[in-house]
């Protein structure tokens, strides 16, 4: 595998979280099923945001630069929102760039990048998956056509999105 297949299924992980992120309504992003105070839309996309920098912090500090955490119920804007996790994802792929050249200071997981990529996928993935329960089961469901558009790997890594 390609470092360039690898940071394009780094990037299209990215793209699909700021087509949701612009997708959801306002109300929407506040939406929760947790009945104990659990974490709404936006704090799940801020959680995403937030283990990112998790990995750098104990990865590859040099790259955090000015990137911060969210406070566990900090509620950014859409705006914010998708500025922090293009930057993350920046850093991220900074990151997968750095491990595969061998720079010395960026402790990967010991199974290599694939690993690693496949590891923040999944968990985002997960998140994205709570985020359309979420929204379906308090009436502010997505659009139908990105709904499975997300699913169009094929299509979403190119520009034609």
């Amino acid at each position: 595998m390609s470092a360039e297949a690898i940071l394009e299924s780094w990037a299209t992980n990215q793209r699909i979280h700021e087509m949701l992120i612009d997708d959801i309504s306002s109300e929407g992003m506040r939406c929760t099923l947790s009945t104990r105070g659990g974490r709404n839309v936006v704090r799940q996309f801020a959680h995403i945001h937030n283990v990112r920098i998790y990995h750098l912090e104990r990865r590859a500090k040099k790259l955090l630069g000015d990137l911060e955490k969210y406070e566990t119920k900090a509620e950014p804007d859409k705006r914010a929102l998708k500025k922090s996790l293009r930057d993350s994802a920046a850093a991220i792929a900074t990151f997968f760039e750095d491990c595969l050249d061998g720079k010395p200071k960026r402790r990967g997981f010991k199974r290599g990048v694939i690993q690693h990529l496949s590891y923040f996928i999944a968990h985002e993935s997960h998140h994205r998956g709570i985020i359309l329960l979420t929204l379906k089961q308090c009436g502010h469901p997505v659009d139908k056509d990105l709904r499975m558009g997300i699913w169009d790997w094929d299509r979403l890594g190119t520009s034609d999105v």
